[in-house]
């Protein structure tokens, strides 16, 4: 749309005076030449300001008139952008019942269901977060949240707990110097949320509400599927497998000692696997650190001891009641 300058304003505020006048003479008067003049009118007709005189030249329209010409296209077209947003919205009301009904059945006590597909999975946990109302309880093995774990979970996150829910994640141990996890649960237990880390997790788990829980169908491939439990005996027993393992959690933001004559809880994780006989990949991968942390850890354990060997070490943390 052309803009009203200066120049268009002179030219015209002298087309209103002198309606008659040649274009010569409007050049005359307004100090611009007859090109400036005939392309200033050009521009003064396109937004309605001007219209042909029967008697030749232009004629002066009053802007309110020009407003009412030049904008009445523009309205009509928001009108029916109005119109079509208007009945987008009917429509998709429309299927709040069917999507009720749905939802009701298929939050009927008794089921568990596979479900495949990112896109489907991804949906199913959206749903559960943003419609949960008392609790959401988490284990997150795996290690540190990589961004895109944490610019999706944060707004959900947040969401939840301005409604009044309550969010416990128990992450293991090696999430603790990870400056992008610590920063999401720095955020989050400000907000409200309870975060605490672990060693040895045996799965993925998220429970909503006490009333539904998802976890993968393979652990060592989450894209692989989840199984949404509602049943309740089932979940009693994945709500009682949570409390064990969250009462044995450290507060994210606590400190462990560190090289004491008692193990720490990472140390201890560690003795646990040794003595069943795992090797350090096997123990870095369930614990979510490197295994070259492993092996210092390992090394460290076998010199406190004074052992040998990796059983002599179980041996002698069990004598200890390191471990049982």
């Amino acid at each position: 749309m052309c803009e009203i300058d200066e120049v268009a304003a002179r030219v015209y505020r002298l087309r209103v005076l002198h309606p008659t006048d040649s274009v010569e003479l409007i050049a005359g008067r307004s100090g611009l030449t007859v090109e400036e003049v005939r392309a200033t009118e050009q521009r003064l007709a396109k937004l309605s300001l001007l219209q042909p005189s029967p008697s030749g030249g232009w004629s002066a329209v009053s802007p309110e008139t020009a407003a009412d010409t030049l904008l009445s296209a523009a309205q009509q077209d928001v009108l029916e952008r109005q119109t079509a947003i208007a009945t987008a919205r009917a429509q998709m009301h429309a299927l709040t019942g069917d999507y009720l009904e749905a939802r009701s059945m298929r939050s009927a006590k008794g089921r568990v269901e596979v479900i495949e597909g990112l896109d489907n999975i991804r949906a199913v946990i959206d749903d559960l977060a943003r419609t949960c109302k008392s609790s959401v309880d988490v284990l997150s093995p795996g290690g540190p949240l990589d961004e895109a774990a944490v610019s999706s979970a944060t707004p959900l996150d947040l969401d939840t707990l301005a409604r009044g829910a309550h969010i416990r994640i128990l992450f293991q141990h090696s999430t603790r110097k990870h400056r992008l996890t610590a920063k999401y649960a720095a955020r989050i237990t400000a907000a409200g949320a309870q975060i605490r880390t672990t060693g040895v997790m045996p799965s993925r788990l998220l429970i909503y509400d006490n009333e539904a829980a998802v976890l993968p169908v393979d652990t060592e491939d989450t894209a692989a599927g989840v199984v949404l439990v509602r049943d309740p005996a089932v979940l009693g027993f994945l709500q009682r497998l949570f409390t064990h393992h969250w009462d044995r959690g450290l507060d994210f933001t606590a400190e462990e000692e560190e090289n004491g004559p008692e193990p720490t809880q990472l140390e201890r994780d560690v003795l646990l696997l040794m003595a069943a006989g795992k090797k350090n990949e096997v123990i870095a991968h369930q614990l979510g650190v490197s295994p070259r942390s492993v092996s210092r850890i390992v090394a460290v354990l076998l010199d406190r001891l004074g052992a040998t060997s990796r059983f002599q070490a179980g041996v002698r943390a069990a004598m200890n009641g390191w471990i049982s």
